[in-house]
Parts: structure tokens; sequence; C-alpha cells
């Protein structure tokens, strides 16, 4: 995977959601910045995460994110990675210590542009997240890193709970109920 093969898979992807149609143009857009891939695009670069599912599909692997004080899937920047599965995945074992896992799709699952708030000298800013869908063959004990207050295996059916009314996160859930 590459830069070439996430424009394609971009180019391709088929959605219902008005959002994420937006948001193909302004991704294959950042994808002529040759730095699209590293923070030194201060307006914005391409990050990568995983929206882990227990075998079942009743449960979803979220962190409390400290800095942003909020639950999310694991993910992160892709510091030059232009294989954002890859980023996908090593961001999921390091911010879960989940490993053994299976891609549900032969692509990504959802795009998503979201804004980080300015913080210790870095600008307010876009992340431009691929999220990548996986089946955790085992539903292992999980494992907080330095990054997270909390992680934990979070019911679907409860999931507002926990993200209230972020659009981006109960729009990956109402495509997992579509499985």
């Amino acid at each position: 995977m590459n830069r070439e093969w996430l424009q394609s898979e971009i180019e391709a992807y088929q959605t219902t959601y008005p959002e994420e149609e937006k948001y193909k143009g302004r991704f294959l857009n950042l994808l002529f910045f040759n730095n699209c891939f590293e923070r030194s695009l201060l307006s914005g670069h391409i990050t990568a995460s995983a929206w882990v599912l227990t075998p079942d599909y009743k449960q979803v692997a979220l962190l409390h994110h400290k800095k942003l004080d909020r639950w999310l899937q694991p993910g992160g920047h892709a510091d030059g990675d232009e294989d954002v599965q890859r980023v996908a995945r090593k961001e999921l074992e390091e911010e879960t210590g989940i490993t053994d896992i299976t891609l549900i799709t032969d692509s990504f699952f959802d795009i998503d542009i979201h804004q980080i708030p300015e913080r210790k000298g870095v600008p307010e800013h876009d992340h431009y997240d691929i999220r990548f869908a996986f089946v955790a063959n085992h539903r292992d004990q999980l494992k907080k890193n330095e990054e997270s207050n909390e992680v934990a295996w979070i019911d679907i059916d409860s999931l507002e709970k926990y993200v209230g009314d972020d659009a981006s996160v109960l729009r990956m859930k109402e495509k997992t109920l579509k499985f």
C-alpha cells in the first residue's frame, strides 16, 4: 500500500454517507502534497485508525484519549508511512495490546476529516483519517499506554454513553450493524 493505492481506493470508494462523499475530494487534494503523511504539513495530514470488533460484532475496542478527553478508536499519525493499514495496525497494538486481528473488508472501512485543536504550539489542524475494520480473533485483556486514561471493550448498543453524538464514531457503529 502506498499513496497511489490510497488515491485509487478513495476514487473508487462508494458510500451512502454525504459527509464521506465530500471528504473524498479533500483527501484527493491533500495527496498532492509531498508531505501529506507527515505532521510537518501543519494544515492537516493523513492518520489511520482501527475499528476493532469482537468476533460477534457486539463490542468495539475504544480508548479514552488523554489529550482530547474523548472516547475514540485506536489510531494515530502516519509519520511518513504511506502504508495506512500498517499504521492502523501499529497504533492498535501500541494503544490496546491487540495483535491477533483479521481485516473485515478488502479496503478501508470509513474515511473522516476532523479538526484537532491547537496544543502546545501546534496550530489547529485537520486529521484525514483512514479507518480500517478488524475483528480481534481473541477478546484479549486490553492494555492502555501513556496516551490514554482507559481502554475498554464497549458494547455497540451502549456506544452513545461513551461517545455522545460524535457523528464519525456513530457512523462506524451504523456500518457495523449492517454486517
